[in-house]
């Protein structure tokens, strides 16, 4: 299937903006139906445009009440207006104001794009083009202006009033019960960074001295009445704060930080300057209501949208093909600074299973694209896995290549040279190169080149000559698009572990002091000298690069690695890397012997005997076993989701019977206490003890029910109630939906904790959860309007339950499309995000293949659908037809 090439942008094409934007004054009225907008803007050919070019203002459903140039109204023919553009013929060649009138019903706007209402507040969501549903403007990131904004709106409907900047300005309107604020933003900006809020909010404040004694006030408004559930939100800011001014030597530049809290949000935050707009599930935080993983997500969003206050808003990107110059770099800052408030090991490993579950699928599927695509059909839909987490993992392999002191040095000439600009992916490796003497154009080939490569590395031992030889090859599969790649210039962390557990030390010119390598040619050897016995190699050490490896170990030198690796990271890979070949093994109906298994759990065992205790939270994840869906990657071809189901269950009902003296011990020792702390230790014992109740249960379904039921009842906070009904929910009988029913009732009046509640039924692999999920869309606590209920309901169906949406008989896939067709309707960015979940279609055997293929053309051949659905329709189907 094919759409219409001439709506496709391409990196290529790219030319300056015709004219530019100095200042804007808005004048915003709210109403719930008919907001009133006035646009002032200041404008000025461009001298990088195209001379006696027309002005040409990007709009997307607009209604248009007036527009005049220098304070005269134009005359009809002196410009073009429709609800997508407006034009002015010809615009004066110096500079020259431009007034527009435009009015909008935030009410009917369940896009959740420019201005909306969320439960009766009024909030803004401009990225990537959504300013253009406010007033006709030159929506493009490389466009900046000042911004001054005044809102008004009836006092008792919206008595908080919030913008961009500094507040300059409050008053009451007379003669009526309308009031005003005035909000001024000095640093220019692109228009997707405009925000503005009314509404009735509860506020939570502290102040926060910078580093070169600049006060600020900081703000969390939300609910009212759930204030102090904003708590540890405001201390993450303040922390984030600290951390960039040590890190990255980033301070503040406003009087005032605003966060606020909406329940409708198509994302997790958006980072607009000065006035940070969250979805509230990334704000709400309390030991009844959220669980540890709930405080670590607030702690790093929290984090991440304050740290674009440079690495997005200062510095912004000049285009949208740029767009991991500002949210993989971000992504990378957030995760240092999450390592720095928790466990390094644990988070690392936390990022690469994320890596691998959601970019790793994306680039073997037909959405692969380069971390800088070259083209695309509709931004919204390159807000991906492959611009966030690969983006990142590209500037931390940048890191691990320069070293700590250059890539510091590196950060510091990028902010001096760009602040205030629209920067390139070509800006931000050049500070690097300078400051380190290194050409870094074989590096850039990560940004241009998609798919996961793959590193195949065999070992040769010659005791006789004390030598011991790597032999690396890469290769990178085809992608949509780019069928051939060239070699990548790939960083090997590495080491090498005698079988006794002691550190190799041995004599090799290609590894630096550091123990890096850098792959840089499709084949290549390392040959260690003065090696007296047959070492195992320790790769990728904290996964030093996204990749995947092919290694020839036998089972037995990897749990070598898992006993004495000094390298927390590949302790965790070797434990996964030997599951995960019995799994495959099992799912594709090859013989593991008890033998095997047993062998690998022992490891386990002596593993918890030794290390448990010492980081819980390390143990918890060393204990789990490779997801259905990482299980159904590494096959690759004529999936058979049962079969790994099954495999799966009977590999940790196996390892629960050996292990259950260790998990019984640990579940008893680690119980709770003293009251609940969401510290990262605290979090780490809860974890250990939870995940031994989930092997416990496997092994055991009475002895887990027993436990499971009781902890769900007595469990001082929500997450380990939440881990005792995720167990129930593994667990067929009246116990499991008891434990269901009490749940829903007791938290029908916390609409986060219900998410949670839709999720757990929406995974249970059972024949009967797609009734239950379509029964559940009928439950007073679902809305088809809220992404939050969607995602949790229908996406958790969709991502998580691998067994019911790819049942044999296609009602999964069926059901989605009606979904999806439903809610493009309602809101495009949501069902296409719903829609990738058919990204893994063509890896199924051949009947669900045939089923998701029905399904998919449902979809595609629906009259009017939207850009966002249509363009991912498209390339699922027809993987040429991609980047």
């Amino acid at each position: 299937m094919r759409t219409d090439t001439a709506q496709i942008v391409r990196l290529v094409d790219y030319r300056p903006s015709d004219f530019l934007i100095d200042s804007v004054e808005l004048d915003v009225s709210l109403h719930p139906t008919a907001t009133q907008v006035r646009a002032t803007l200041v404008v000025r050919p461009n001298p990088d445009g195209r001379p006696g070019a027309p002005l040409v203002l990007d709009g997307d459903e607009l209604n248009l009440k007036a527009v005049a140039l220098d304070g005269r109204s134009l005359a009809e023919e002196e410009f073009e207006a429709s609800p997508q553009s407006l034009t002015i013929m010809q615009p004066p060649r110096q500079s020259f104001t431009l007034t527009v009138e435009t009015e909008l019903n935030p009410t009917a706007n369940t896009k959740l794009m420019g201005l909306y209402r969320s439960s009766g507040n009024y909030c803004t969501q401009c990225e990537a083009e959504g300013f253009r549903r406010i007033t006709y403007f030159l929506d493009r990131p490389d466009v900046l202006a000042v911004y001054t904004t005044r809102i008004e709106a009836d006092r008792d409907e919206a008595p908080v009033l919030l913008g961009n900047g500094n507040p300059v300005e409050s008053g009451s309107v007379e003669g009526s019960n309308r009031h005003y604020a005035v909000w001024e933003d000095p640093h220019p900006k692109p228009s997707y960074l405009f925000a503005l809020v009314g509404g009735r909010l509860g506020r939570v404040s502290k102040s926060f001295t910078t580093m070169s004694g600049r006060a600020v006030e900081l703000a969390i408004y939300v609910e009212p009445g759930k204030e102090d559930r904003a708590d540890y939100a405001l201390d993450a800011l303040e922390r984030s704060m600290v951390w960039d001014e040590r890190v990255f030597g980033r301070e503040y530049d406003l009087d005032v930080f605003n966060i606020v809290a909406v329940s409708d949000f198509n994302m997790g935050a958006m980072e607009n300057k000065g006035l940070n707009i969250f979805n509230d599930k990334y704000v709400l935080a309390s030991p009844e209501t959220a669980t540890d993983m709930d405080y670590a997500h607030i702690e790093a969003i929290i984090a991440h949208e304050y740290f674009h206050n440079w690495t997005g808003n200062r510095v912004t990107c000049r285009d949208w093909f740029q767009l991991c110059l500002k949210e993989g770099l971000t992504v990378f800052r957030d995760q240092e600074f999450s390592s720095d408030e928790r466990s390094r090991p644990v988070h690392r490993i936390a990022e690469v299973k994320t890596l691998r579950a959601r970019q790793f699928l994306e680039d073997s599927s037909p959405l692969a694209h380069p971390v800088r695509p070259t083209q695309y059909r509709e931004i919204n839909n390159f807000y991906t896995a492959t611009v966030y987490e690969k983006g990142a993992e590209i500037v931390r392999m940048l890191k691990t290549i320069i070293g700590n002191e250059s890539f510091r040095r590196g950060m510091d000439l990028y902010f001096e040279r760009c602040d205030g600009t629209a920067a390139t992916v070509e800006d931000f490796l050049e500070a690097f190169a300078e400051v380190s003497g290194r050409s870094l154009s074989h590096f850039a080939r990560w940004y241009e080149q998609s798919g996961t490569p793959r590193v195949t590395v065999k070992s040769h031992y010659d005791k006789a000559a004390g030598t011991y030889r790597l032999d690396f090859t890469q290769s990178t599969p085809p992608t949509p698009g780019q069928p051939n790649k060239e070699a990548m210039a790939i960083p090997v962390v590495l080491g090498l572990v005698a079988h006794d557990g002691s550190s190799v030390e041995a004599a090799c010119e290609q590894v630096d002091e550091r123990g890096v390598f850098i792959l840089d040619k499709a084949a290549d050897s390392l040959t260690f000298t003065g090696v007296t016995s047959l070492p195992v190699p320790s790769l990728f050490r904290g996964f030093s690069a996204p990749v995947k490896v092919t290694l020839d170990l036998p089972n037995e030198e990897l749990l070598v690695l898992l006993q004495h690796d000094s390298d927390a990271f590949n302790r965790w890979q070797a434990a996964q890397t030997v599951a995960m070949r019995h799994l495959a093994a099992l799912s594709n109906g090859a013989q593991v012997s008890d033998e095997e298994i047993d062998a690998f759990s022992t490891a386990l065992c002596s593993f918890m005997d030794t290390d448990a205790l010492r980081d819980p939270a390390f143990a918890a994840l060393v204990l789990t076993l490779p997801s259905e869906a990482d299980i159904a990657q590494e096959i690759g071809k004529d999936v058979d989701p049962d079969a790994i189901h099954r495999a799966r269950s009977d590999m940790r009902r196996r390892i629960g019977k050996t292990c259950s003296a260790h998990l019984h011990r640990f579940y008893e020792e680690l119980a709770d206490s003293g009251p609940y702390s969401p510290d990262a230790a605290s979090a780490g014992r809860r974890a250990l003890r939870n995940a031994s109740l989930d092997l416990i249960a496997a092994a055991d379904q009475a002895a887990g029910e027993e436990l499971a039921a009781a902890q769900a009842e007595s469990a001082s906070n929500m997450t380990d109630r939440l881990a005792a009904l995720s167990v129930l929910t593994t667990l067929p009988g009246a116990a499991r939906e008891e434990a269901i029913t009490q749940f829903g009732e007791r938290y029908r009046n916390e609409p986060l904790v219900m998410d949670k509640w839709f999720t757990l039924q929406a995974a249970i692999p059972e024949d009967d959860t797609l009734e239950r999920v379509k029964g559940l869309m009928e439950h007073q606590a679902f809305s088809i309007g809220n992404p939050n209920r969607v995602r949790s309901l229908i996406g958790s169906f969709a991502m998580l339950n691998q067994v019911q949406f790819n049942r044999i008989d296609g009602a999964g896939y069926d059901f989605l499309a009606s979904i999806v067709l439903r809610a493009d309707e309602l809101n495009p960015q949501l069902a296409a995000r719903l829609l990738t979940a058919f990204s893994t279609w063509r890896m199924m055997e051949s009947t669900r293949r045939e089923h998701a293929q029905r399904a998919l053309w449902t979809i595609s051949r629906k009259p009017n659908l939207s850009r966002d659905v249509g363009d991912i329709v498209s390339r699922t189907l027809d993987g040429d037809d991609a980047k």
